[in-house]
């Protein structure tokens, strides 16, 4: 996962509430970065639209904003995420970041400190929230990638919060799945990505895992 690509990639953003979201509706917002933001496919491929369809198949009225930015960092989230909230009042934030701080060396504290702030402010708004983490390739050594992956635990832990522990599960080991960069999923792994995240989000929005 080079870190030249995910910043070669950060003027591009999506943030739009998908198609079949019902106006009105509880707000899911999700909070993330090129791995929420559908890099380098259809917008409406992405698992944050597939989230939307699932939602309105299964009847549970919530309308899902995808705000997630390409390259976005847990600072550029926080910095981000008032207006956000100001904007949307979301019943639940998803958040999906610290990938690309990983990728540029913050420490780990750093990271989950960031993330930390998210998941005040956002139950400070009144939201719920759910973390979602991803995993660093292994050229990043194994201690520093060992720790990155404690960092979500650590977060989710003191602010006890659900956690989907990574991502692209199942998915980032099969080189099918992903990108000619090795950093994005292709379309086809996009419902595995919500199948991941799918049984811990369940619970929140009162569906059955």
């Amino acid at each position: 996962m080079a870190a030249a690509l995910v910043l070669a990639a950060a003027g591009s953003a999506g943030l739009a509430a998908d198609d079949g979201a019902t106006r009105g509706a509880p707000v899911i917002l999700v909070l993330g970065d090129s791995l929420s933001a559908a890099h380098g496919i259809p917008l409406d491929q992405g698992w944050v639209h597939l989230l939307q369809q699932r939602l309105d198949k299964a009847g549970l009225g919530f309308q899902v904003v995808n705000a997630s930015v390409s390259g976005d960092t847990a600072a550029g989230g926080l910095a981000r995420l008032p207006a956000l909230l100001d904007e949307h009042d979301p019943a639940l934030v998803i958040v999906e970041l610290g990938g690309n701080d990983g990728l540029r060396g913050f420490t780990p504290a750093q990271i989950g400190g960031y993330l930390d702030q998210i998941v005040a402010r956002s139950r400070e708004a009144g939201a719920k929230v759910l973390l979602v983490g991803v995993r660093l390739p292994p050229n990043y050594g194994t201690a520093y990638t060992e720790r990155f992956q404690r960092m979500y635990r650590d977060v989710a832990g003191r602010n006890d919060v659900p956690l989907v522990p990574r991502l692209l599960e199942g998915i980032a080991e099969d080189r099918g799945l992903m990108q000619a960069d090795g950093i994005h999923p292709v379309a086809a792994a996009q419902p595995r990505m919500l199948d991941n995240v799918w049984p811990v989000l369940a619970p929140l929005v009162g569906a059955a895992p």
